[in-house]
């Protein structure tokens, strides 16, 4: 008598034509688990033709209309819940996807959080943290994924910093726990294909911690152009935002953001990230060589 072959899971990642969403599923197609097992969940599936080429299934998935949701969820045993991208809305359009994933008995659902989430009064955290508490709430086995901070949220801004050469800012010695999306995303992919018992909970994610000092030290050393940091206060810093032409909004929300770096809510001492991947996370002299090439 043959034995049964058991079938591979189905896997799903919202926002799969997103930066961390696409990462997600080019590191789920590393793993080994077949195109036709990986769906992409998107908004727009006209921005996905590169993935429905590689075989992936592509699943019309809008977290501002519900009424999709079921269907994207039909069949699905794992799920990679990105964060969306709309502040002020996170919690409705995630909370849509959870009660759609519960309805589709979803077996496990990862979440991308952010960095202390429940104790932290960095200005984004409201939002995960309220979105943890529906999780938590749902029934559903899951786990978070609070992400720290972005490696090209500065090395995005590298052909800035080497033009002025220097980086402005309100962060003192406040050091980040940053690490590239790549590696944060094949975390995500780590949790969401590993053993559910095991994965279960919340996890703490952030590479080797760095002061803006050190970043602008590292440029300089990586690309042979001097950069400086130069730290204001909080004030000085809106203000100069403010002069350069950035509405008073917007210079108040980095200015905040500045200010949850000053006080150590953007870093972390957890070997989470590290342990997940099976390897270092990406050093940061290798992510500003990586953003010159």
């Amino acid at each position: 008598m043959s034995t049964p072959v058991t079938p591979a899971p189905s896997f799903a990642v919202t926002g799969a034509t997103g930066h961390l969403g696409r990462l997600a599923v080019d590191a789920l197609l590393r793993h080994g688990i077949p195109a036709g097992n990986v769906f992409a969940l998107v908004r727009d599936p006209d921005k996905a033709g590169d993935l429905a080429e590689l075989g992936v299934g592509v699943r019309v998935a809008d977290y501002d209309r519900p009424d999709t949701l079921g269907s994207a969820l039909e069949g699905i045993e794992r799920l990679l819940l990105v964060s969306s991208p709309d502040p002020g809305d996170r919690v409705r359009q995630h909370s849509a996807v959870i009660d759609a994933a519960k309805a589709a008995d979803v077996e496990f659902v990862v979440y991308t959080s952010v960095i202390h989430a429940d104790d932290t009064e960095l200005v984004l955290a409201p939002e995960h943290a309220a979105t943890e508490d529906v999780l938590q709430g749902s029934g559903l086995l899951f786990a978070v994924a609070r992400n720290g901070w972005y490696m090209e949220n500065y090395t995005a801004q590298l052909p800035r910093y080497l033009q002025a050469g220097e980086i402005l800012g309100a962060a003192g010695d406040g050091r980040v726990s940053a690490a590239t999306r790549a590696d944060y995303a094949e975390a995500a992919v780590s949790l969401l294909t590993g053993d559910v018992v095991d994965q279960q909970g919340y996890w703490e994610l952030g590479g080797p911690a760095f002061t803006m000092t050190e970043l602008a030290g590292t440029i300089t050393e990586v690309t042979g152009t001097q950069v400086v940091y130069h730290d204001h206060t909080p004030e000085e810093l809106t203000e100069a935002m403010v002069a350069a032409g950035a509405d008073r909004g917007t210079a108040e929300f980095v200015t905040a953001l500045e200010r949850s770096l000053a006080r150590g809510e953007l870093e972390t001492d957890s070997p989470a990230l590290e342990n997940l991947l099976g390897r270092a996370p990406t050093s940061l002299r290798d992510a500003v060589r990586a953003a010159q090439l």
